[in-house]
């Protein structure tokens, strides 16, 4: 009585045991819709994402964020005023540069206006003063000025006039010459700022006479400002030359690294149906190559040991060679070499022992992998599955991102002036409002940028959320449509006689049909746990100046707790689908389940995860090195039969990087599909081991692992037997 109370308490512990069903053949197909409240909390939050997106798409302009804006809100080059003049010039770059990362979100305070062209050549409206004779700039010289579109600037107006014009900012004090960068005039000589700045600052005429230009609050702009700034944008500016090249590299290569990655995608397919015959070769040779290694490590380490011990010589390098960190020094001590010998020693024993535990796990691993193969050549079809989620993930971030374009364009324009009480450092920084009816409105009040934060934010917000919820949500579709077909795989009783025509599209059926909450419920508690990680990371943004260690400790520890979560969850997650794709039964339920069930078998779980893993990284390894050698041969020139058809490159690398970076992606998208064969198949072989016996209730494993694990179906298998029964 004691015994079964025991075993009672224990299978409570671990979870209740699925019982045994004589009409059990796969993914059950009469089920019931699952979480039905998730499901209608879903659908409003997709009903709220439609009338956001209505709402960004009805009052938002995206060319607000895609072209520049002059001082007065108008967009160059697309409103009415300014539909001829698509390129923004800076009065002074410089103040874009003294504010920082904050011109981003408060406007560079300085007047911009819009022109036909960028300036083509270096300008100081000093010197122009200065060669001035009669007190009137010369015609040529005032053409060059760049003002804003209310002043008119003429041969008859006075030095004395135009010098009021830029002391008021109104027209520009000097400038450079600037190249155009998304509409944006930036210079273009970056090598020579600091000096054309400092010229402009300070001129001496013929008779030494010296100008000074300062701003309207009467601070002399320093060199350094400029300095600073320019070193940034000569970065930017070398980066976009760079961008540009390879991005021309690729537009001429771009037939060649599709054939390379239609060979990736052959290379992968042959790879998966090849490794029924190679994976326990694989696993095996690399075992006992790592067992080599360490043994002759060992045998090689206590050589030299005893070497050095028997010789009784000693080393020619003084102490001072052990506190130089000279290695060879370290080499030719014996005790050196003693700790090489006993570490290697170590290891090599820990390695033997789990291998002698772990012989028979590791062999049912290799059959499991083995059998996934097997699934995957009889169901084709799986292979190119993952192209609909991962199509529907493209669409999906394309929507959020106009969208969010859309959302953010909304605000209306916010004008701010200069305010001398609000500095950074000794710079003046404009962030008192003002409008457009100001009385200094053009002269010390001018357009920043677009406002609306106080409801842009929180529909941004509502966007991100909306946005890993959904992300999430296709990846679990996929993931659950999978499952369903390899499950119909594994139940199936003559294999592949008894599976399904379409396993994919009726699994894909089973999941919408019939599970659109519980995928909702699962990809609910990513983006939770995805919203409070960016949470955690914009405090811990916030406290990066911060002198408490404390805060910045417990920020640490919490945004590695929620990592941690975000794993375990997915994992959890993933067999909550499995069970639910085979038995149709809620998300709950099901992930308690194969929690228990995996539990219940932890190690069998271990052993195969890890083989797993290593098998699917040394194939994604080889395909992708073989086809990433095949494209550097290729477009290095050295293969002479095909050196007609290469592509004239700035850089032959960069179709070979593109090329090895597409074949990565293509191998995992591949071998992501044999994981999930690999996890399906393992949960249905643990759950066949525990509902049935072999005899009144036959196994549904191949006869692989029958023979591995000495199990045998004699209900089918011996006739005489089940006669007699």
């Amino acid at each position: 009585m004691g015994s079964k109370d025991k075993d009672h308490e224990e299978i409570e512990l671990n979870g209740k045991r699925t019982k045994h069903n004589e009409n059990f053949k796969g993914p059950i197909e009469n089920r019931s819709c699952t979480d039905i409240i998730c499901c209608l909390l879903f659908l409003v939050f997709i009903l709220g994402l439609i009338a956001v997106s209505i709402l960004g798409f009805v009052w938002g302009n995206p060319n607000r964020l895609l072209h520049p804006t002059d001082s007065s809100g108008l967009i160059c080059g697309y409103d009415e005023e300014v539909k001829e003049r698509p390129y923004l010039v800076y009065f002074d770059i410089s103040k874009c540069a003294q504010l920082g990362p904050a011109a981003v979100a408060l406007g560079c305070p300085t007047p911009q206006v819009c022109r036909e062209s960028c300036t083509s050549e270096y300008y100081v409206y000093l010197e122009s003063v200065a060669k001035a004779k009669t007190g009137v700039l010369n015609p040529t010289d005032i053409e060059k000025m760049v003002c804003k579109d209310n002043i008119n600037i003429t041969a008859t107006t006075s030095a004395q006039e135009i010098q009021k014009y830029v002391s008021d900012n109104d027209c520009a004090a000097y400038y450079l010459e600037t190249t155009d960068i998304v509409g944006r005039c930036i210079p273009s000589i970056f090598k020579t700022i600091l000096e054309t700045a400092t010229d402009a600052i300070t001129y001496k005429d013929g008779s030494n006479k010296t100008y000074n230009l300062t701003d309207t609050d009467n601070t002399l702009i320093t060199g350094s400002v400029i300095s600073k700034g320019s070193s940034v944008l000569a970065l930017f500016y070398s980066a976009s030359q760079e961008a540009e090249m390879i991005f021309k590299d690729v537009i001429s290569a771009w037939h060649l690294i599709i054939i390379f990655l239609v060979i990736a995608m052959v290379a992968c397919f042959i790879w998966i149906v090849i490794m029924r015959w190679i994976t326990g070769f694989m696993v095996w040779f690399s075992i006992f190559a790592v067992l080599g290694v360490m043994g002759f490590g060992c045998y090689y380490s206590y050589s030299q040991y005893y070497d050095l011990k028997n010789s009784n010589s000693t080393s020619e390098f003084g102490i001072a060679q052990a506190f130089a960190l000279n290695f060879s020094y370290y080499l030719t001590l014996k005790e050196t070499w003693l700790a090489f010998g006993c570490t290697t020693a170590t290891f090599l024993i820990i390695f033997l022992l789990i291998l002698i535990f772990l012989c028979h796990r590791i062999c049912i691993a290799i059959k499991l992998i083995e059998e996934g193969s097997k699934a995957i050549g009889n169901m084709i079809f799986t292979l190119f599955w993952p192209i609909i989620p991962f199509l529907m993930q493209i669409i999906m971030i394309s929507y959020m991102a106009v969208t969010a374009v859309f959302v953010a364009s909304m605000g209306g324009r916010e004008y701010y002036r200069n305010d001398t009480s609000s500095r950074i450092g000794s710079e003046a920084l404009s962030t008192l409002p003002c409008n457009e009816n100001d009385t200094t409105f053009g002269e010390f009040c001018g357009f920043v940028k677009y406002g609306g934060d106080q409801y842009i934010i929180p529909l941004e917000v509502f966007l991100l959320f909306m946005f890993f919820w959904l992300m999430n949500f296709i990846i679990a579709l996929g993931q659950m449509t999978l499952a369903g077909a390899f499950a119909s795989y594994y139940w199936a009783v003559n294999k592949p006689k008894d599976i399904p025509t379409m396993p994919v599209l009726s699994s894909f059926y089973r999941s919408i049909r019939y599970h659109l909450g519980s995928l909702a419920f699962g990809s609910l508690i990513i983006a939770i746990i995805k919203m409070i990680r960016v949470l955690l990371e914009y405090i811990d943004a916030k406290l990066k100046n911060s002198e408490n260690p404390v805060s910045k400790f417990l920020i640490k520890c919490m945004k590695c707790c929620f990592w941690c979560l975000e794993k375990f969850i997915k994992f959890l997650n993933r067999n909550a689908y499995i069970m639910i794709a085979v038995y149709g039964r809620s998300f709950c339920p099901a992930a308690k389940d194969a929690f228990f069930l995996i539990f219940r078998n932890v190690v069998r779980a271990m052993v195969l995860d890890k083989v797993t893993d290593y098998v699917l990284f040394i194939s994604k390894l080889v395909v992708t090195a073989g086809v990433g050698v095949g494209a550097y041969f290729w477009f290095q020139g050295k293969v002479d039969f095909f050196t007609d058809y290469l592509p004239k490159l700035n850089y032959y690398l960069v179709p070979v990087i593109v090329v090895i970076m597409g074949t990565y992606v293509i191998a995992a998208t591949f071998f992501n599909v044999y994981t999930m064969a690999v996890d399906t198949l393992f949960l249905c072989f643990l759950e066949d081991l525990e509902v049935n016996n072999g005899k009144d209730k036959p196994y549904r494993m191949g006869k692989g692992l029958q023979k591995l694990l000495s199990k045998k179906n004699k209900k089918y298998e011996d006739p005489e037997e089940e006669n007699r029964a």
